[in-house]
């Protein structure tokens, strides 16, 4: 899962930079809002945590261009703690949810990972597709029960492809939610990665759709 962090105090950004890493997510960042704002544009999100407190551009006038540009993604805010208005801002604005400074991690996590199930139409942190099964928050598989050995990037690809399950998702799609924002992205790792998956799941559950990527669905 690809986060964008926007959050200018640089001993928090880096709290929730690290913890957010140590869960297995991707993460961007930005520390004002002119950058949040391009990359939020450019880029395709799983989530965004948004501080609405940022220099050049505040976070409410970011997330108003955002929505106005149909920007999607499901944002979180960070608001000061008192700021009862700030919150109600955020919300009519287009914002999903937010939490009041200071906050615990993990209440941040639980609220992220809720954020990305429901944008996904998922009601728990388990991916469901027919005997396969995925923990999202455990980072856990399992096929009719029996645990499966995944490596980090293999669970990220097969974590997206069921959360789009029935959809075709490209290679660059792929890379995009796998990789870091700055990183050398080389979408044909992403062959790899299938490939490896494929040999670890039913025939037939990963599809390729020549030219266009690949679908995630019940073996026939």
């Amino acid at each position: 899962m690809r986060i964008l962090l926007v959050e200018d105090e640089p001993t928090l950004n880096l709290q929730i930079t690290r913890k957010l890493k140590s869960e297995g997510y991707i993460v961007d960042i930005a520390v004002n809002g002119i950058d949040a704002l391009h990359l939020g544009m450019e880029n395709d999100f799983d989530a965004v945590i948004l501080d609405l407190g940022l220099p050049q551009l505040d976070g409410l006038s970011v997330l108003g261009r955002w929505r106005a540009s149909r920007r999607n993604m499901p944002v979180l805010i960070l608001t000061a703690r008192g700021d009862w208005h700030e919150r109600v801002a955020g919300i009519d604005a287009g914002a999903d949810d937010y939490l009041v400074k200071p906050f615990h991690m993990e209440e941040l996590l639980a609220r992220l990972r809720a954020l990305i199930r429901r944008s996904a139409g998922q009601a728990s942190n388990e991916l469901v597709c027919g005997a396969l099964r995925l923990d999202i928050r455990r980072a856990e598989a399992a096929i009719d029960g029996q645990s499966l050995s995944l490596t980090s990037h293999e669970f990220k690809v097969l974590a997206y492809l069921m959360q789009r399950r029935g959809e075709v998702v490209s290679r660059s799609e792929l890379s995009e939610h796998i990789y870091p924002h700055d990183s050398d992205r080389d979408s044909n790792t992403i062959e790899v990665f299938v490939g490896r998956l494929r040999k670890k799941l039913p025939a037939g559950m990963i599809e390729t759709v020549r030219g266009f990527g690949y679908r995630l669905g019940q073996p026939s």
